[in-house]
């Protein structure tokens, strides 16, 4: 299984979104190729990419010549050109890349992306949205991910309602139906931590489950 030094990562379209994912590949020590249709953009973020080029990515041409075949993940991301990112995404599954991650403007946007293969769409500004909201509304829930429209991850501080007790002892899996699969104490994560593992209060539990399950704990749990 290839690590993240040897994956290949394209993002196409350096506005605010695309941009900021090259910044971040870069500073996670990843390589990364950068293309937009805008040389100035392109320009902008030649210091963070390890190649950033001037191409019309809605040419397929143009992105066979790329070897955008070879890549492992390309994420499509452009404004509110919705023919070029549709265009796009169509050219890249024809070509053959695995991973096309797209940038959804709207639901009509993200339905003709489903029908043209796109393998995971994106919609950054809502993803936040419903974060932000489930932070400020529970004074418990450090961070909510999204899995679907049902299961989700939660990130809660323990309590001294379930300090120092273990795994075993909480048993949330059968009492709430969901399942603790980190804990993070201080600056120590532990991943699927065992049975007789103790909680300590300010822990960070991470927990996955439905999420009537999850609001039960959140609301009964801690």
């Amino acid at each position: 299984m290839k690590n993240h030094k040897n994956r290949q990562f394209a993002v196409l379209g350096l506005g605010r979104f695309g941009g900021s994912l090259v910044q971040e590949f870069h500073e996670l020590g990843v390589e990364v190729l950068a293309v937009d249709i805008d040389v100035d953009k392109v320009n902008e973020h030649t210091e963070f990419a390890t190649h950033a080029v001037q191409v019309d990515t809605v040419d397929e041409g143009a992105l066979e010549a790329l070897g955008i075949r070879n890549f492992d993940y390309v994420i499509v991301s452009f404004g509110e050109n919705l023919q070029s990112s549709i265009l796009t995404t169509l050219h890249l599954k024809e070509l053959g890349v695995k991973n096309v991650w797209v940038k959804a403007q709207n639901e009509y946007h993200h339905k003709v992306l489903e029908k043209i293969g796109a393998d995971r769409i994106i919609h950054p500004e809502r993803d936040m949205a419903i974060r932000v909201a489930h932070h400020i509304v529970s004074e418990k829930v450090l961070d909510f991910i999204e899995l679907s429209d049902e299961y989700s991850i939660i990130e809660v501080v323990a309590t001294e309602k379930v300090a120092d007790k273990s795994l075993l002892q909480l048993d949330t899996r059968a009492k709430y139906g969901c399942t603790i699969v980190a804990i993070r104490s201080g600056k120590e994560i532990k991943v699927a931590p065992s049975a007789e593992e103790v909680v300590l209060k300010d822990d960070v539990l991470v927990l996955i489950g439905h999420n009537k399950d999850l609001s039960r704990f959140e609301e009964e749990g801690v």
